[in-house]
């Protein structure tokens, strides 16, 4: 369900381009850290909230009967358990940066010549013993589980973790702006959001020079880390009764 909801906000990216401006540049979207916030807002701050499960309990429920016995928090619960993995896809929010910052300290490595190629594999295993604590049983697990390399998308993954700092920046301004957000996803009114970020930014597309000048036009600010930190603290304090 996450990994749609993911995809889902990519799409409604693309499909909220401005109409007007149409094969222009300016309709492009502005960056793959600003797509990755769209798909990420949706995927960490909706699937993975708690009012997304008081309304999608009773859709689950209803059409996986052997779910009947778990509850709303269950489900939000069980969507946020912080373990580290082997894989980048299945990581929660704490330990997934640790997954991008090993990929995008390889890929410096590799073009500043402080490394080889076939020097990957094994310090790929080094660094996840070392950062996450877990043992690489293969290469499939290991270094080659990514697509990025191989259609060399090299310099990619940095766009995730910027993804996933604008999206809680996007989100903390919905907030504000949209009256009882959390109670609208809780009753399966998702389309105030929808539109929030389409108008704020969809639309837009590339008439902002940079990420940055797009968040300061929507939320007030370049681009904060404090609100993303702020966001995981409160969050996980929560969950783990810290």
């Amino acid at each position: 369900i996450g990994g749609t909801i993911h995809e889902v906000g990519h799409a409604l990216y693309e499909q909220g381009r401005s109409e007007e401006h149409e094969d222009l540049p300016v309709s492009r979207a502005l960056s793959m850290g600003v797509h990755e916030s769209q798909s990420l807002l949706w995927e960490r701050m909706v699937f993975q909230g708690r009012a997304f499960w008081d309304y999608a309990t009773p859709v689950i429920h209803k059409h996986f009967p052997h779910t009947k016995g778990v509850t709303a928090e269950q489900f939000y619960r069980a969507v946020n358990v912080v373990t580290p993995g082997l894989i980048r896809t299945e990581a929660d929010e704490l330990t997934y940066p640790l997954h991008i910052a090993l990929r995008y300290d390889m890929e410096r490595r590799l073009f500043e010549g402080e490394m080889g190629v076939e020097e990957i594999p094994a310090t790929w295993n080094a660094e996840m013993k070392t950062s996450l604590g877990v043992d690489v049983p293969s290469d499939a697990s290991g270094c080659m589980q990514d697509v990025h390399w191989s259609v060399g998308a090299i310099g990619y993954f940095p766009s995730y973790s910027l993804g996933a700092m604008m999206a809680a920046q996007f989100y903390d301004t919905a907030r504000e702006e949209i009256e009882d957000l959390e109670g609208k996803i809780s009753r399966g009114e998702f389309a105030p959001l929808r539109e929030w970020l389409r108008e704020k930014v969809h639309k837009v597309g590339s008439l902002y020079a940079s990420p940055d000048e797009l968040l300061a036009e929507v939320t007030g600010k370049p681009l904060d880390p404090k609100i993303y930190v702020g966001y995981l603290k409160e969050k996980y304090t929560d969950l783990y009764a810290l």
